[in-house]
């Protein structure tokens, strides 16, 4: 049996993978802040699908947390087959509105993490020949839109460009970039969602049977849902001053309140 590594494993898409992942007989290393979460959820999955579930607390805001999972992932004796870097958070306020701790500290988590994290997976992975690592982005990369889209646009990136680097090795990574998905996600940063149409909401589950499919294909960038990919075929074929105000008019409409 195989072994995933999941941050953020407790709501949301991180959710999602685990359940998925659990389902197809994975083994799991769970990751979040949370303990008695973290608890709960391997227990439910290991009484649903008779995989042993490992618990790991870590906040990835903190050099203690990163360094904690790092070590997990060079752990040679019990290694780990797919990561999902999935952890990640939102700020509400515009730029010069959020504190600059806070932006530092989504730089931390979206940027630092998942480069140390994918990291040090790659590097056991690469020496065993085979391997996946999925990162998590979102479909704000391809828009400016502030600390939260540029982090996410690093993300991408550096996914694409360590996958052609690791091209041949057995090693595969992909960033997966969703829409609006249902999550707490918007809850936490206090954002409204109220005014978010029906149709641009995904649902974690099928999202992420895309992505896996996505990351069975080869595929370095994954969109996984047609409405978003027709989104994204219009947005690289607009003007970069007109996307930016369209961007922001549309976080203005759509994102934190």
């Amino acid at each position: 049996m195989t072994t995933a590594l999941i941050t953020g494993s407790t709501a949301g898409i991180g959710a999602a993978f685990a359940r998925r992942l659990a389902s197809r007989g994975h083994n799991l290393v769970l990751v979040a802040r949370d303990t008695a979460r973290l608890r709960e959820q391997a227990t439910e999955l290991h009484d649903r699908h008779g995989i042993e579930a490992e618990v790991l607390t870590a906040d990835l805001s903190t050099e203690e947390g990163i360094a904690a999972v790092e070590e997990r992932l060079g752990d040679r004796t019990h290694p780990v087959d797919l990561l999902v870097n999935n952890a990640g958070f939102g700020n509400k306020g515009r730029y010069l509105e959020v504190s600059m701790a806070d932006e530092l500290t989504m730089l931390k988590v979206h940027v630092e993490a998942v480069l140390r994290l994918s990291s040090a997976a790659a590097g056991s992975m690469r020496s065993r020949g085979r391997g996946g690592i999925v990162n998590v982005a979102s479909v704000a990369a391809f828009v400016p839109r502030g600390t939260y889209g540029a982090s996410k646009a690093w993300v991408v990136q550096f996914t694409q460009g360590a996958a052609r680097d690791l091209a041949g090795s057995g090693v595969r990574m992909m960033a997966l970039c969703p829409g609006f998905v249902r999550t707490e996600f918007h809850q936490r940063a206090g954002m409204g969602t109220d005014n978010i149409p029906g149709w641009m909401w995904l649902d974690a589950d099928k999202l992420v049977a895309a992505a896996l499919d996505d990351l069975a294909r080869g595929r370095t960038v994954s969109v996984p849902d047609p409405r978003y990919k027709a989104l994204m075929g219009v947005v690289k074929l607009a003007p970069r001053g007109l996307l930016g105000g369209l961007s922001a008019r549309t976080g203005r409409k759509y994102g934190p309140r």
